[in-house]
């Protein structure tokens, strides 16, 4: 029993030393993970225009398209956010003003915690977390110029690499690795596709919803939604808590917040809970649980950028534990439905 323990215990030990070599080296892991994800998305198209054109100019066009893309979606955010930033600077005194008259009304009724923080709340902390947020996505530049290095070296090599793992010196694992690097590229590709499309539809819905409520920077709060829709369950918390605080100052009555508040959240609901699953189908059936579990622990380990990386570090897990015979088992545990070996369940 003893010697059964001691494998898991070095299991478990070095499992632990890796994730704190994650944990204390992000600066260098998270834009290797992130380069490591987009030649997986762009990495197919880069093979196929290197069939009609020289290596090096199929390298600028995929490079070229990714860049305008990741511009495009980023721009999104931090025009908006800076339209609210803009916004809240002009009209901050609303603010404090419902912030007096809540907590006299919480006063008036035995509720005395307010009351002493009155004096020293100062709303323009709202209007500097806000243009805060703006300011550090346009300062992001060190981390995607490393980005940008390691997709474009990754780029460069990614044929020769496939290459190399059909070599005989590598089998059988080069064969067990090149199919897994394929399944993952197809379903991440699936997966981003399906995002993009959910937020574009949240983004456009919400404008809409905005707009007939009377809700004032409607674009900006679609951009927004739009935008942070990328980030499972944190970002459309944002997405909804952001305009219902806003509703409280511009409308001065908890009615129309809560009105916002439920509108927004039914929005969020029917796309990520309804139409998104439907759209992607059994290709990618994981277990919520463990969907859930992924994005709140990268978050606590890389932040913002681990919350949107880690459902794509979780589907390349379980495509490469199913690709091995010893960890299938989490495969299985892993996924919304189990799977034998004749039949490779969708992940």
């Amino acid at each position: 029993m003893a010697q059964d323990a001691k494998p898991m215990i070095g299991y478990l030990a070095t499992g632990i030393l890796v994730l704190a070599l994650l944990r204390f080296g992000q600066a260098i892991f998270v834009p290797l993970v992130f380069s490591l994800f987009v030649i997986a998305l762009v990495g197919p198209l880069q093979i196929k225009l290197q069939r009609w054109m020289p290596q090096l100019l199929a390298l600028l066009v995929t490079l070229s398209l990714t860049i305008f893309i990741i511009v495009a979606v980023g721009s999104s955010v931090t025009w908006g956010l800076r339209k609210l930033g803009q916004w809240l600077f002009v009209n901050a005194r609303r603010f404090q003003d419902v912030y007096v008259h809540w907590s006299e009304w919480l006063e008036e009724h035995g509720i005395g915690i307010a009351g002493p923080l009155a004096d020293r709340f100062d709303v323009t902390w709202l209007v500097g977390f806000t243009q805060g947020l703006a300011g550090r996505l346009n300062s992001f530049v060190g981390f995607a110029l490393l980005v940008f290095v390691f997709v474009m070296l990754g780029l460069l090599e990614i044929e020769d690499f496939g290459k190399r793992l059909r070599s005989p010196a590598l089998q059988p694992q080069g064969m067990k690795m090149l199919h897994a690097n394929r399944e993952v590229s197809k379903k991440l590709r699936r997966f981003m596709l399906v995002r993009t499309f959910a937020s574009i539809l949240t983004g456009l819905i919400v404008w809409a919803f905005a707009y007939f409520a009377g809700l004032e920077l409607a674009a900006a709060w679609g951009a927004i939604a739009f935008t942070l829709n990328y980030i499972p369950f944190l970002g459309p918390f944002v997405a909804t808590v952001l305009p219902t605080l806003f509703a409280i100052g511009q409308f001065d009555t908890w009615q129309m917040a809560v009105a916002v508040f439920v509108g927004l959240n039914l929005i969020q609901f029917l796309i990520g809970s309804y139409l998104e699953p439907l759209l992607i189908g059994t290709s990618l059936a994981i277990s919520p649980f463990a969907v859930i579990f992924a994005v709140f622990f990268w978050s606590f380990m890389w932040g913002v950028p681990g919350a949107f990386i880690g459902v794509p570090i979780l589907i390349a897990f379980i495509i490469y534990c199913e690709e091995s015979s010893g960890a299938k088992w989490i495969a299985v545990l892993l996924s919304a439905r189990s799977f034998d070996n004749s039949d490779k369940a969708s992940i």
